[in-house]
C-alpha cells in the first residue's frame, strides 16, 4: 500500500491501516527521537505522542513528499520542544565556578560529562532559528538525504544545502563550548 492509500484509508477510520502505518514508522520515529532526547524511554513517549498527533491530521498531510517525512517533522518538533522545556538536572560547578568533587571514579564522571555534552548539543540545536533547526535535525536527527529534505520541504536542493551550510555555522559557537565539557 503507498502512502497515499494509506492516509485516505486511515482517514476512512481503518485501523489496521493505521496499525500499519505504526508498525512501519515506530521504530524510524523512536530512534530519531532517540538522538534528539539522549533517552530512549522520552523517544517511545515523544514517538506514541507522534502518532496520536498524525492520526488526528493525516487528513492535512497534502501527500507531498513521503508519510515517513511527514510523520519524522512532527516527531522532531515535539522532541525538540521537550528539549527546550528541560532543565539541567546537576551542575558540574560549584558557585565560585570550581569543578564540584564527583564520587565513585572516572565512569561517573565520563557518563555526566557525556550527558552534559548531549544536553548542549540538543539545546544548541533547539534554539536554531528555523529553517536552520528544522534542516539540521531532519539531515542529522532523521538521517534524511538532502533530496529527501528537499522534498519534504519543498525547497530547492541548493536552499537546502545552504540552510545546512548556515546552520552548522551557527551552531559553532555553541560546540566550541560542547568541546569543552
Amino acid at each position: 500500500m503507498d502512502d497515499r492509500e494509506l492516509a485516505r484509508a486511515i482517514v476512512a477510520g481503518d485501523r489496521d491501516a493505521f496499525r500499519l502505518l505504526v508498525e512501519r514508522e515506530s521504530g524510524p520515529l523512536v530512534r530519531a527521537c532517540a538522538r534528539v532526547l539522549g533517552d530512549p524511554v522520552s523517544a517511545e513517549d515523544v514517538a506514541q505522542e507522534c502518532f496520536v498527533i498524525a492520526h488526528r491530521l493525516i487528513g492535512s498531510w497534502r501527500g507531498e513528499g513521503s508519510l515517513h517525512g511527514w510523520l519524522l517533522r512532527i516527531a522532531i518538533n515535539r522532541a525538540l520542544r521537550v528539549v527546550k522545556s528541560r532543565r539541567p538536572l546537576l551542575s558540574l560547578v560549584n558557585e565560585t565556578g570550581e569543578p564540584l568533587p564527583i564520587p565513585g571514579g572516572s565512569e561517573p564522571l565520563a557518563d555526566v560529562l557525556m550527558a552534559e555534552r548531549d544536553r548542549l548539543v540538543q539545546q544548541a540545536v533547539a534554539s536554531l532559528p528555523e529553517p536552520y533547526r528544522e534542516t539540521i535535525v531532519l539531515r542529522y536527527f532523521g538521517e534524511l538525504s538532502i533530496a529527501e529534505i528537499a522534498s519534504q520541504t519543498g525547497r530547492p536542493i541548493g536552499t537546502v544545502k545552504t540552510h545546512l551550510g548556515r546552520g552548522l555555522l551557527r551552531l559553532r559557537p555553541a560546540l566550541a563550548e560542547v568541546r569543552s565539557v
